[in-house]
């Protein structure tokens, strides 16, 4: 269900993004906060706030839900999305917003190899969150934690090529929304595919 939620966000920024006049510098979404837009790039200025909006209504939601805290991840992206989009929103540059995805995929990254090295059991991120599901040696765990951390890392360059190398990002948008979760749903996959043989039994 979380997981949906954080969807809605990056849904509400593609709609924008595709029906929104570039030229549009008082469309109602920047009224709204008083603000004129840019001149030609106002898709990515009405998107990037509504990303920014909607974010923060689910998230708001969310910590209510959550008993007035936010996990590290909920948070690590709503940090990460409010800085940049504020920065595209002051600067008129969508470069800022951009980045967004290839710095969090690279963050999550560096989450999951330093995560061996904290905490009060050691253990890779990737453990503590399976653990139930596959058995596994500790260089098995090491592993996988490590096809994690590289998956992520994959997810970042692809974020950055389709949004500043591929045809002047003409696709960044689409493959922000839809190219991002179709990577990670055949990551995953294919992991419980190959992996399958390391499943815990009902015993277990």
């Amino acid at each position: 269900m979380k997981a949906l939620l954080d969807f809605v966000p990056i849904l509400i920024f593609y709609y924008l993004l595709k029906t929104v006049d570039p030229k549009d510098s008082h469309h109602p979404l920047l009224e709204l906060i008083g603000y004129t837009g840019g001149i030609n790039n106002n898709e990515i200025l009405v998107a990037t706030l509504g990303l920014i909006l909607s974010m923060m209504v689910i998230y708001g939601g969310l910590f209510i839900y959550q008993k007035f805290r936010l996990e590290k991840q909920q948070l690590i992206i709503l940090v990460i999305t409010i800085v940049l989009g504020g920065v595209t929103l002051a600067l008129r540059d969508a470069t800022y917003i951009k980045l967004k995805a290839v710095l969090l995929n690279l963050a999550f990254s560096g989450v999951f190899l330093l995560s061996p090295y904290f905490g009060t059991d050691k253990k890779p991120l990737i453990q503590r969150l399976f653990d139930p599901v596959f058995n596994f040696t500790p260089k098995g765990w090491m592993n996988l934690n490590f096809a994690w951390a590289a998956m992520f890392i994959v997810m970042s360059l692809l974020h950055a090529f389709f949004a500043f190398f591929f045809m002047d990002g003409k696709y960044w948008g689409e493959f922000t929304a839809f190219g991002d979760m179709i990577v990670m749903i055949s990551f995953i996959i294919i992991q419980f595919i190959v992996l399958r043989k390391h499943f815990k039994s009902s015993e277990e």
